[in-house]
């Protein structure tokens, strides 16, 4: 019977199918293209092979492919498996029947009997996770308390070493996560989530040089329709940002994070293009209006409701920056009924900060800052990693420059979390 890369039985005949499965997950896994093609050679290969049908269940999830993820989890529950791979399967139904809470729960459950089962630990391992996008209080610490009760059963496993690393640098521990993802790195360099994971190593650590010197030499060997490509060029923009060239970084956004034909997973290209954007402009550069209001209608067509709320905070921001009020009072709304009914599990933040941006836009910085410093405490259930929230944290500093109370712009500096790169170039003039 094949094994997969962690030594776990396929329930399959056929070393063929899976040989093919297993090079699929490492594509995956590692954000590599190509991953499609293995799954259906495992299919190919062994109709019957459950794990090969869920595993392109849970890509067709990924791309936002519904009705096709359904079909796919449908025929996995149809075949042969063992206990591992009917709960593995579980997951993904949950995940593709958006059922957060449930999918969590049994996450929970089967990496309690099989740690080292990273297909289902990926559902979870970074900050676009089920707990990252979760909404709760406390999630950062939460995850990295996770991925730390399961270190002993990957030891120094290169894949798992660069979602622990992140984790934990981003929960403060800054020493032990570069050590952890400066391993993972050595040990397998072809790899997007250690690349990515390395990018916010040097975001924490306030090395915004060793940033770009990293990914300008490691982006090249990318193929640009890698998951991470797109944003990995956000990260080089916002360290070129930092350091005052925000022509450069406007150029990656045209060329790659933003580009009109941008390849890479949907939710990016919002999120991405609006915060480098906003920025861009909070450090004094020129609005560039036809970008916006791209993205808007980008947004608009793309996510027409409210769901995760790492990408329904961009996309307010941007009807906020191009004056959409209708568009951005009908998403408050919905998100506000929802949480109302206990269906929005960040609750009222992501409307706070829609309406701080709105403020803000129409030049009412009283008001901006009293949103922004009733949300702040609470900004980590918005979703995302530290270097996202951030922008709440810059806004803040420049609506306090802007209304002239440059003592408690001061004060928020001197209370920022120690070693991160700070507010780009210009945020405090």
């Amino acid at each position: 019977m094949p094994i997969d890369r962690y030594g776990l039985p396929l329930t399959t005949s056929s070393d063929a199918a899976g040989a093919a499965y297993n090079e699929a997950c490492h594509l995956l896994l590692t954000l590599y293209p190509g991953a499609a093609g293995g799954f259906d050679r495992a299919i190919e290969a062994d109709p019957g092979f459950a794990l090969a049908h869920a595993g392109k269940a849970r890509l067709l999830q990924l791309g936002g492919k519904l009705p096709a993820a359904r079909d796919a989890i449908a025929t996995a529950e149809t075949c042969p498996a063992d206990d591992r791979e009917t709960s593995h399967i579980q997951v993904f139904r949950h995940l593709i029947e958006g059922q957060p809470a449930d999918a969590f729960a049994a996450v929970c459950a089967h990496t309690g009997r099989w740690p080292t089962d990273a297909m289902v630990l990926a559902t979870t391992a970074n900050q676009l996770g089920l707990i990252g996008v979760s909404g709760r209080a406390g999630r950062v610490d939460e995850l990295a308390a996770f991925l730390d009760r399961l270190a002993p059963a990957y030891g120094d496993d290169w894949w798992f070493g660069a979602h622990h690393g992140m984790a934990v640098a981003e929960a403060g521990r800054h020493a032990e996560g570069r050590r952890i993802v400066e391993r993972s790195l050595a040990a397998n360099p072809h790899n997007g989530s250690v690349a990515h994971s390395y990018a916010h190593v040097c975001y924490e650590d306030g090395h915004p040089e060793e940033g770009i010197a990293f990914i300008r030499s490691w982006l090249p060997g990318y193929t640009r329709f890698g998951g991470m490509h797109g944003h990995l060029s956000w990260h080089l923009a916002l360290f070129e940002l930092h350091r005052g060239n925000a022509e450069e970084g406007l150029r990656m956004f045209g060329e790659s994070f933003g580009a009109e034909d941008y390849p890479g997973p949907l939710p990016n290209k919002m999120f991405d293009g609006a915060a480098f954007l906003w920025r861009s402009e909070l450090a004094g550069h020129k609005r560039d209006e036809a970008r916006w209001a791209m993205l808007r209608d980008f947004a608009h067509a793309s996510f027409p409701q409210p769901g995760l709320n790492l990408l329904d905070w961009h996309i307010a921001l941007a009807e906020a920056v191009t004056g959409d009020t209708d568009a951005l009072e009908s998403r408050v709304g919905t998100m506000e009924t929802r949480a109302a009914e206990g269906r929005y599990p960040a609750g009222a933040t992501i409307p706070t900060a829609a309406r701080a941006f709105a403020a803000f836009e129409r030049k009412d910085y009283a008001s901006a800052i009293d949103l922004l410093e009733t949300l702040l405490p609470e900004r980590e259930r918005i979703g995302g990693s530290n270097a996202q929230i951030d922008l709440l944290e810059f806004t803040l500093l420049r609506a306090y420059v802007l209304a002239g109370r440059r003592d408690a712009a001061d004060k928020l500096l001197g209370a920022r979390r120690p070693g991160a790169v700070g507010a780009p170039a210009g945020v405090m003039h």
